[in-house]
């Protein structure tokens, strides 16, 4: 049976040329497309247009394999995400709800940054196990003085359009989680002020006063990261069909895959691949509008 679903073209500019060479696309792939809505501009920034498609699930993977193809940043969203009354948003942190990657900052007060970041490029890559680049990394930090992490803190810049989108998001009664491979010294504060609903990262190890270059506890690593997922959503009785998760990173993948409606947020090739959508602007808050909020 078909199913419905909504094409959601994002790019910064988009005309009505382009929604009729998207609409062509879909109905080559025997989809049923309805007429492109007005667009979405936000400030000047992006636009957004979208359009009712009855299709099966056949007709849907090739309507998206030959948009992309074609060059359009478009996705196919189930209609039972953009439709929920209640969803659950749950992202990842560094690289995707902020700009940087915290531990290349610490890694930069212990003279480690080039080493750090190319072990962290290559993780993410999913060219090594997590847990293990993680201790690795980790171990670079051995006795730094602990006020470094209040530096790194403040030294933390969300994406461009972090707060709009978790705003829309609460605004219109859902839920909003992150989890990091990270450190919860640098995201619980962060959380606070969002007003995030659940967090959960890794925990620095200190002693008198210094890092010790170990984590303690279970490593967040993408089993995790779709384990929490699930309890979130569990806890809240939100169906993971109604859940968006968002990501850049291997790591990531387990949940992207998990939830209803997985995206990739400027995103390694391996993620952009097996994600359902793929956002290539820097405003975060594009997921909104892939959502239906």
């Amino acid at each position: 049976m078909p199913a419905h679903f909504a094409a959601v073209l994002h790019a910064v500019t988009l005309t009505d040329d382009d929604a009729a060479a998207a609409a062509r696309v879909l109905e080559g792939a025997g989809a049923a497309v309805g007429p492109f809505e007005r667009p979405v501009e936000a400030d000047g920034r992006y636009t957004v247009l979208t359009a009712d498609v009855k299709a099966d699930a056949g007709q849907a993977a090739a309507a998206r394999a030959a948009l992309a193809g074609l060059g359009f940043a478009a996705a196919l969203v189930p209609a039972g995400v953009r439709e929920a009354e209640r969803k659950l948003l749950i992202m990842d942190v560094d690289s995707t709800l902020i700009q940087q990657e915290v531990i290349e900052l610490l890694a930069d007060y212990a003279g480690k940054r080039e080493e750090v970041t190319a072990v962290t490029e290559a993780a993410m890559r999913g060219e090594l196990d997590f847990a293990q680049s993680l201790h690795a990394r980790v171990a670079t930090l051995a006795g730094l003085p602990v006020d470094v992490i209040a530096k790194v803190r403040d030294a933390v810049v969300l994406s461009l359009g972090a707060e709009e989108l978790i705003r829309a998001f609460h605004a219109a009664g859902h839920v909003v989680c992150v989890v990091s491979g990270g450190f919860e010294q640098i995201l619980t504060p962060l959380a606070e002020r969002l007003g995030l609903d659940h967090w959960r990262a890794n925990e620095l190890e200190v002693a008198d006063g210094k890092l010790t270059g170990r984590v303690l506890g279970e490593v967040v690593d993408r089993a995790v990261k779709e384990r929490m997922l699930r309890e979130w959503a569990g806890r809240h009785g939100i169906p993971l069909e109604h859940c968006i998760a968002v990501g850049d990173g291997a790591n990531d993948l387990d949940m992207l895959a998990a939830a209803g409606l997985g995206v990739a947020f400027n995103a390694k090739p391996k993620v952009r691949a097996e994600a359902d959508a793929a956002v290539d602007l820097p405003y975060l808050d594009v997921v909104r509008h892939l959502a239906g909020v």
